[in-house]
């Protein structure tokens, strides 16, 4: 009763304190105390009271092996928990400022709470009186059988720690997997989630993403742009010299934009060829269209005041008129 009633006064004075400071410790040392069993109390309890008393040595150890056991499950449940409160805390600043490292950190929280329960387990058997040592060597021997059965799945967990380790992709990058394309919304220990644009979810597996060839549009800075405009073959060679600096005057006036060439390209099939090549500098897909757009406007406006035609596919048909005169067939 008195490990309870102080356990109950401890968390109600630390959250008064902890609702005044900005820091997360004490917060995390109100949820430890919160999260301590009243089963463990009454076990510590117990076995403190025993000590007062004259046991038989077979009992006295059963009590001394119940206590550790519960102190070893208890403090299992304390670790466990601070890991769980430290990754919740974490990820919330992690998505805002380093995406990429999300993974990563959700990744080495899965592996440190395998390890801390893995050693609980040793702890309760070598209590309870089991030999570790041989089941440790037992279970070296099974993993291998199990690791061979098992392989695919092994070689997507490793995947997943390619993923973790080299991030070539972080949650929230827009990425095109061949003929797919979609922002990751979870990289698990097996798959990897997309959401696509229209609405669906693509689950790929671990190894078969790494293995294929990712266009990463989650990285990009800046976007090349380049495209061409076809004049018809009547326009006179003076508008064909203007023409370059038309279109670099277009793209110069525009915010966020950087020029970087205009040339007569060459002759095509049906139209004199300009190539027109800019950055936009910025990854953001809307802003690259509103430029384009402005761009096609300007350029048709100019095109029209210095009175120059687009080339559209078109054929020109001659007909030449010839006298043909018969001549005698000599066999």
């Amino acid at each position: 009763m008195l490990f309870y009633a102080f356990r109950r006064v401890a968390v109600t004075r630390l959250s008064r304190l902890a609702s005044r400071t900005e820091t997360y410790w004490d917060d995390s040392l109100v949820d430890l105390l919160t999260r301590t069993h009243f089963l463990f109390l009454i076990v510590v309890a117990l076995f403190i009271g025993s000590l007062m008393l004259a046991l038989p040595d077979t009992l006295r150890r059963g009590l001394f092996a119940a206590a550790a056991i519960a102190l070893v499950v208890q403090a299992g449940i304390w670790l466990n928990n601070f890991i769980v409160f430290w990754l919740k805390r974490d990820l919330v600043h992690r998505k805002e400022k380093d995406p990429a490292s999300v993974a990563t950190v959700t990744a080495a929280a899965f592996v440190g709470r395998l390890v801390l329960w893995s050693v609980v387990t040793l702890l309760i058997l070598e209590n309870l009186g089991v030999d570790v040592t041989a089941l440790v060597a037992g279970l070296g021997i099974g993993g291998v059988a199990v690791a061979l059965a098992v392989q695919n799945i092994l070689g997507d967990i490793f995947a997943s720690l390619s993923i973790v380790l080299d991030k070539p992709f972080a949650v929230g990058d827009f990425l095109i997997v061949g003929d797919l394309l979609g922002s990751v919304e979870h990289v698990g220990l097996k798959t990897t989630r997309l959401r696509s644009l229209s609405g669906e979810q693509l689950v790929f597996s671990n190894a078969d993403l790494l293995g294929s060839r990712i266009h990463n549009y989650g990285r990009m800075y800046e976007r090349r742009v380049v495209f061409n405009i076809g004049v018809t073959y009547q326009t006179y060679r003076d508008k064909l010299r203007l023409i370059p600096s038309l279109i670099r005057e277009t793209i110069e006036e525009l915010d966020k934009v950087r020029f970087d060439r205009s040339h007569f390209k060459g002759y095509g099939d049906f139209a004199l060829t300009f190539e027109t090549v800019y950055y936009v500098l910025s990854p953001d897909y809307t802003l690259y269209m509103d430029i384009q757009e402005a761009i096609n406007l300007r350029i048709h406006e100019h095109f029209e005041r210095e009175g120059i035609g687009f080339a559209y596919p078109t054929q020109t048909l001659f007909i030449e008129k010839t006298s043909n005169q018969l001549g005698a067939v000599i066999q």
